[in-house]
């Protein structure tokens, strides 16, 4: 099946849902924490399977037509989020037992989020955040940002490149996306 277009929508939501939904729920999580997740994931395919006949191909691949819905539900929870980022910069520095990966991941996650770093992004305009964290946290490129949230392409870069620009002067001229272990030693 490696191979094979991804299922249509309106043709077969049931197999877009079983391919997508832990995906979905995974960038909630990570935009707004646990407990809003499945909210979010839910909400998304429920608007999905509403627009579903609306759904182009020709305009961006299902999993991006999903982000880009999900991004706008995660919007409309933008005070659960900006609180989430908000509590993280309260709370300090992670633990530095954390393995790798989880490190790795955890950096630009709203639940591993620690000091300066979410309260920097928390404080972020909500477009150049969400252009920052479709890139992060959903791993997706400037195309599928793009077609995702519906702007330019130029307008992801200039988004993205002002939310880096903002992270680094926030943080002190450094890199937003090293740990603390690997910023200093």
């Amino acid at each position: 099946m490696t191979g094979d277009p991804p299922p249509r929508p309106a043709e077969r939501f049931d197999e877009v849902f079983d391919v997508y939904f832990a995906e979905i729920h995974r960038y909630a999580a990570k935009r707004l924490g646990p407990d809003a997740a499945a909210d979010v994931a839910a909400q998304t395919f429920l608007e999905a399977f509403r627009q579903r006949r609306r759904y182009d191909p020709e305009r961006a691949h299902v999993r991006t037509w999903l982000y880009g819905i999900a991004t706008k539900v995660v919007g409309r929870h933008k005070r659960a989020e900006t609180r989430a980022l908000r509590t993280r910069a309260r709370l300090g520095p992670g633990r530095s037992s954390e393995e790798h990966t989880e490190r790795v991941d955890s950096r630009v996650s709203a639940e591993g989020l620690r000091g300066e770093l979410a309260g920097a992004i928390a404080a972020l305009p909500r477009g150049q955040r969400d252009v920052l964290l479709l890139v992060a946290l959903a791993d997706l490129s400037h195309d599928e940002v793009a077609a995702a949230l519906g702007i330019s392409y130029g307008t992801v870069g200039s988004r993205l490149n002002r939310a880096r620009t903002t992270l680094r002067k926030a943080l002190g001229g450094t890199n937003p996306m090293l740990t603390l272990e690997e910023q200093h030693g």
